[in-house]
């Protein structure tokens, strides 16, 4: 079975009596566009979801018919968790796990990231207080970063990834 397009979330579209079959997914293939996998019932499907910045979330409804739904179920996996004391500690954790270039998620007033050896360290070093604990990591932050330059004096203000972008995106 192909899937193209999300039909809509559980917590907004009632499935009533259907049969669920849960699509299982890891939090990183959440933003994938294309998944090929078997659901719980052991339907092969191939997900294709070409529309940029796109993510599947708990709950999404893939297929609905009269009798099935198929629905996205993100599996717990081994998360560091960090309850920041104040705002400036919520900012300085979360700069401090950007700056590895992690995917960040914040769930009920806690910063969670995947569980690495190395990040656990330092952040218990710098006395974070952080926790390993089987989690779904859910709320993704979403974080993009626009092309731009720190002001070369003499030279052009394009850059090559700005002239390849200028010249993918003219008609």
């Amino acid at each position: 079975m192909i899937i193209k397009e999300i039909v809509g979330n559980t917590a907004s579209v009632p499935i009533n009596n259907r049969e669920i079959d849960y699509l299982h997914l890891e939090w990183f293939e959440t933003t994938k566009r294309i998944i090929r996998k078997e659901t719980a019932n052991g339907l092969e499907l191939a997900v294709k979801l070409w529309q940029e910045g796109i993510r599947l979330q708990e709950g999404d409804i893939l297929w609905l018919d009269e009798q099935k739904a198929i629905v996205v179920s993100i599996l717990p996996c081994e998360a560091i968790v960090i309850t920041p004391h104040n705002l400036l500690q919520m900012g300085t954790i979360c700069y401090e796990i950007g700056n590895k270039h992690l995917p960040l998620f914040i769930q009920d007033d806690q910063v969670l990231v995947s569980y690495e050896a190395p990040l656990f360290r330092l952040l218990a070093a710098a006395g974070y207080e952080p926790t390993i604990q089987k989690r779904k990591l859910l709320n993704m932050l979403k974080a993009n970063v626009q092309p731009h330059e720190h002001g070369r004096e003499g030279k052009s203000s394009e850059t090559l990834f700005t002239k390849i972008l200028n010249l993918t995106t003219k008609a």
